[in-house]
């Protein structure tokens, strides 16, 4: 999905939302019931017939996207449709409540219907907006690649650390362990990863003051800057090239993967909101018709 849903063929749908709203504003001004506007005049009745429709037409969408030999026009375009009329619904369901509002049956299909319509319009925003965010971060590297080179990183880690000590071998390995990318969309979108951030190791004095200053530092971190801070001569360069692997390379590819999965757990949250209340709305719209022919 890109940006030439909102321009296909000259915004096409665009131009007939607007058409069909200019049509169903003007009726709606012209027209003199005998009573106060509302869903039941001649004008309320073809509006709604127009909503309902909008609104299983607009459904149908989730199963034309995935009839990949339907000759009935091209993805896209029924994309750029729904889009477009999904907006132009806002406007005739309004117009056919006659802005008569309570706390009825007809009221929550309507609110659902502009929960749904909203939701949608995130949709659209994160699907222009996130893909872009996401080939910056990673470049032409796949989430596959990024996680490849991590388990790399690990691996040489281990190396370098048995050649220093069990214990250092031992740290490195409950950190690799502890470490976590993924998980659910919430836990993605909300989580708190702790980071890293230890440049200027050189100048050995200094170190173990800035990492008891330094802010979501783990254990091993801490551990490994002391040993370079106190450590023999013969493993400081090996503690360095360690420190380089797990802080410097392994940090930045994990805020790089956990950025990739970020945006997509943002393209992906507005459909657990647009798809449950679309057939919620679907379901208040049948009680909505069924109480109108059959107690009105």
């Amino acid at each position: 999905m890109h940006q030439s849903i909102l321009s296909y063929r000259g915004s096409r749908y665009l131009w007939w939302s607007l058409l069909l709203c200019l049509i169903a504003i003007v009726a709606y001004i012209v027209d003199e019931p005998n009573m106060p506007p509302n869903g039941g005049t001649v004008l309320g009745y073809i509006l709604g017939t127009l909503s309902a429709l909008l609104i299983v037409w607009l459904m149908w969408f989730g199963i034309r996207k995935r009839c990949y030999k339907s000759k009935m026009g091209t993805v896209v375009g029924w994309l750029s449709a729904h889009v477009f009329l999904g907006l132009a619904l806002v406007i005739l369901a309004t117009l056919h409540t006659g802005f008569q509002f309570g706390m009825n049956v007809h009221t929550l299909a309507y609110v659902l219907m502009i929960i749904v319509v909203v939701s949608g319009i995130y949709g659209v925003f994160c699907y222009l907006h996130y893909p872009r965010l996401m080939t910056d971060n990673r470049g032409e590297v796949s989430p596959d690649s990024l996680m490849r080179q991590i388990q790399e990183i690990d691996r040489q880690a281990l190396v370098i650390a048995s050649e220093i000590s069990d214990e250092t071998h031992e740290r490195v390995l409950n950190s690799i362990r502890r470490s976590r990318v993924g998980g659910g969309v919430l836990k993605i979108i909300f989580g708190r990863h702790k980071k890293a951030n230890l440049e200027g190791l050189v100048q050995k004095a200094k170190v173990q003051q800035k990492i008891m200053k330094a802010k979501n530092v783990d254990s091993t971190m801490a551990f490994m800057a002391s040993r370079i801070t106190h450590g023999r001569e013969d493993t400081s360069e090996l503690l360095r090239q360690l420190t380089d692997l797990l802080i410097g390379q392994k940090e930045k590819l994990l805020a790089q993967l956990r950025r990739d999965l970020q945006y997509k757990a943002y393209m992906d949250l507005w459909l657990y909101i647009h798809v449950p209340f679309s057939f919620a709305l679907l379901a208040a719209l049948i009680v909505h018709i069924f109480s109108v022919f059959f107690y009105w």
